[in-house]
Formats: structure tokens, C-alpha cells, sequence
């Protein structure tokens, strides 16, 4: 019998200084078996990140024919397709042929790695950015994470702050691309 997803919800108060985006956010995340904390709590960042009322979580781990995370307008186009991770060319090569905007989120020790043996490849993709999420953030939300979240979220000049009870993080992204 194969496992089954986990449930997660979170509730996010977001003042998006940047952007002038205000929101309650009641999200359901569904942790996929093969998906590690570290991906999931990055994934809830990313949508934070970009948050509107079209950004929908897709089945990125599970199906390759859907992002990380996506919006899509009412013509069924895609206007922003995420990936998280450190995604082969192929892979953003699709995305960038089918979406108007593409954003990748880099995390992990090796994504300096990565980014070297890439950065030729993707190069050509004007429609791609890529931004890195240094390894102690990442590791700074893996505590954060329970069945049942609550985040106070405050973005302004790049930078968002994460506070859920009495811990309070500083997240920023390093722009590679």
C-alpha cells in the first residue's frame, strides 16, 4: 500500500510592503512522501513570496508536467511557474516554453554546485530567474514546521520576516540569475 501524503495547514497574515499585497492566507499543504521538511517549509516561503489570489500549489514532486507552484490565468496560460530546488535544464527549459515568467528557488549545500554546472545552460532563458536560499535559513524552518502553522509575514525592501509565536526569522534570497 502506498503511503500517503500529510496534511498540513497554515495560516499566514502577510503585509507585503513591497508589492502593497495584504492578505490572511489559509493554506492546506500536502506533504508528499518523498518531499523532506526542508523542501516543504521552502515551498510555503516561495509561495509567500509571491503570493496573489491565482498562485496555487501544483503537484510538482509527483507529476513533471506541473511546477512547484503556478498561476494560471483564466485563458488556462501560465503566467508564473515555480520550481524549488536545484531543477535540470531540461526541466526549466519546459517551464520557460510554457509559462511567461519562471522563477527557480535554489536551497541546499551543493545549489553553489549546481548553479556552476549550469549557469551556461540556462543562460538563455530570458523569461527565468533564479534566486538561493542560504543553507541556514533553510535549516532555521525545519523547526517552524507542524501539522498546524501560524505566521506573521512582513516583506519590505526584499527582505520577509517570519514570526510564528516567539521566533522570529529573517529570509532573504540571494538573486543568481
Amino acid at each position: 500500500m502506498a503511503t500517503k501524503a500529510t496534511i498540513l495547514k497554515a495560516n499566514i497574515q502577510l503585509s507585503d510592503m513591497d508589492r502593497n499585497y495584504y492578505d490572511t492566507l489559509q493554506l492546506t499543504l500536502a506533504q508528499h512522501p518523498s518531499e523532506n521538511e526542508q523542501r516543504l517549509m521552502v515551498r510555503l516561503v516561495a509561495f509567500i513570496l509571491n503570493a496573489n489570489e491565482e498562485l496555487k500549489f501544483g503537484k510538482g514532486v509527483s507529476d513533471e508536467d506541473e511546477a512547484a507552484l503556478w498561476q494560471i490565468n483564466y485563458s488556462d496560460e501560465i503566467e508564473l511557474w515555480i520550481e524549488l530546488g536545484q531543477i535540470e535544464p531540461k526541466r526549466l527549459k519546459k517551464a520557460c516554453n510554457k509559462a511567461q515568467k519562471v522563477k527557480l528557488y535554489c536551497y541546499g549545500s551543493s545549489a553553489d554546485t549546481w548553479w556552476q554546472q549550469n549557469k551556461n545552460a540556462v543562460a538563455q532563458f530570458n523569461n527565468l530567474t533564479i534566486e538561493q536560499f542560504s543553507p541556514q535559513t533553510c535549516e532555521a524552518l525545519i523547526p517552524l514546521m507542524s501539522r498546524s502553522m501560524e505566521f506573521q509575514c512582513s516583506i519590505q525592501d526584499g527582505q520577509l520576516w517570519l514570526t510564528s509565536g516567539e521566533e522570529t526569522l529573517l529570509i532573504e534570497t540571494t538573486k543568481i540569475k
